[in-house]
């Protein structure tokens, strides 16, 4: 450990304040997606007192790297003043009201603003309202409860399946997690979970050989409608995460996938959900995903980066025919979804604070230069020999560790290489939470060069220390 920390953020030897800190957080708190026996000494806590920027600081004034935006929140830095000072103005007018029955300006404005934004298909109808919830698994919660109620709405009460991509993820409720297929988080919940349908992951690591990105993910678009046909007059809806499977280990996919989805879902009769919850606001180099195949969902859910990593907000884009399937004179078949904080005025202003930064520091150019620089850094890194391959998608880069870097070679799991190598970040400064042996960079946009030089080298030392005992 280091003595003293500095700009790059590098670390110092612990201080009285952090462990005051970490002591009094253990003695109360159970965190997420944590197995608790893991702290404090195999899995490090960090006890932040601030956040400045792309960086978080602790209570001993030792600097990290925050080279996952936060669980991807995160979009513009830490502490964005602009983001700041709308939530402060808004808190002085209004902090909340109920929206049954109720509205307020931000609610509107930001609705306007995000269907204005919304991918557009020609030919199609576009995306026309706005239901908002308080965070990503509550807003896949929504989509699906639309997309079932709406045929059930109809009479077609055969409707009732969703399919899903094999290796993706869309939150931990009950209803997003059967739509989920990731054994670690599902499995002990299987009991309690809706039947889904899952087909095969356009993921382009399984390419054959002299195979394109392109076929790799046409042949999984087959897969598709191969099950659409058996289980037809049963689905209800699709939803996949366009471009990147995320918490599946970053697995990216050719968007000639998104173009047959959408096809097949027409022809059947099927709603395609799109969850840009974390692949949304330009992660991937699109403001959203799917506009880079030139479509548009029948619902579309958003969070993460809408309020810009401030506060938990979520909005789910319908179109105008599924929102005029639930207009009738009974109350039952309204959607009677609510939460009590739905479109808090407060998480409303920062995400118009966050669509105006946008516009004013042309924020999809620049980040355009920055993911060039990222791939180009992406490519040194990716030459170590455990390193099998290394992707990227716009702000979105991630590194697949593998024994001497073969495809079909895994690491054994009780090395835990990923979690040597957050470790050994951490000790740099840098702040790499992995998923499994996959280490990825989603790091805010306001990074600079300089700082990317540095999470490349922090990334590359600690896949060398990591690996040192295989």
């Amino acid at each position: 450990m280091r003595t003293k920390t500095d700009d790059a953020g590098m670390l110092a030897e612990p201080g009285d304040a952090a462990s005051h800190w970490r002591d009094r957080d253990l003695a109360v708190l159970w965190h997420p997606c944590t197995q608790m026996r893991e702290h404090p000494h195999t899995l490090p806590l960090l006890p932040i007192a601030r956040g400045e920027g792309a960086f978080l600081v602790d209570h001993d004034g030792r600097r990290y790297l925050d080279a996952i935006s936060s669980w991807w929140t995160n979009l513009f830095g830490h502490a964005e003043p602009r983001i700041a000072e709308a939530i402060a103005r808004q808190a002085r007018t209004l902090e909340h009201v109920i929206l049954a029955g109720c509205s307020h300006m931000p609610a509107v404005e930001l609705a306007e603003r995000l269907l204005d934004l919304a991918p557009r298909q020609p030919g199609r109808a576009p995306l026309a309202k706005v239901f908002y919830a308080d965070n990503g698994s509550a807003g896949v919660e929504v989509a699906l409860k639309m997309a079932f109620h709406w045929f059930r709405n109809r009479g077609e009460d055969g409707r009732t399946r969703f399919i899903a991509l094999e290796g993706g993820y869309h939150g931990e409720t009950l209803g997003a997690l059967a739509v989920g297929d990731i054994p670690l988080y599902r499995r002990v919940y299987a009991p309690l979970l809706a039947e889904a349908v899952f087909v095969p992951s356009p993921d382009a690591w399984n390419v054959h050989a002299g195979e394109s990105e392109e076929a790799c993910a046409l042949r999984a678009a087959e897969a598709l409608a191969t099950t659409l046909e058996r289980h037809r007059g049963e689905v209800c809806a699709m939803i996949l995460e366009p471009r990147v499977q995320c918490a599946g280990g970053m697995r990216m996919h050719h968007p000639a996938y998104l173009r047959r989805a959408r096809e097949l879902c027409d022809a059947h009769g099927v709603f395609l959900i799109a969850d840009e919850i974390a692949v949304g606001f330009g992660r991937t180099g699109t403001l959203f995903a799917c506009e880079q195949a030139g479509i548009a969902p029948d619902l579309m859910c958003l969070s993460k980066g809408l309020t810009g990593g401030s506060l938990p907000l979520a909005a789910v884009l319908a179109t105008q025919a599924l929102y005029d399937g639930f207009l009738d004179e009974s109350r039952e078949r309204a959607f009677l979804h609510s939460h009590s904080y739905t479109g808090n005025p407060l998480a409303c202003a920062a995400a118009l604070a966050t669509l105006d930064i946008f516009e004013a520091d042309d924020v999809l150019v620049r980040n355009r230069s920055l993911a060039t620089r990222m791939g180009e850094l992406a490519a040194g890194v990716g030459s170590h020999r455990h390193v099998a391959q290394a992707r990227q998608a716009g702000m979105i880069v991630a590194f697949e560790l593998t024994r001497d870097g073969q495809r079909d070679v895994p690491f054994d799991p009780g090395l835990r290489i990923g979690l040597r190598a957050y470790r050994a970040a951490l000790d740099r400064g840098v702040l790499l939470r992995p998923l499994g042996d996959t280490l990825y960079w989603m790091p805010p946009y306001c990074v600079d060069e300089a700082t990317l030089d540095h999470l490349a080298q922090v990334t590359a030392d600690a896949i060398e220390e990591a690996t040192a005992c295989a």
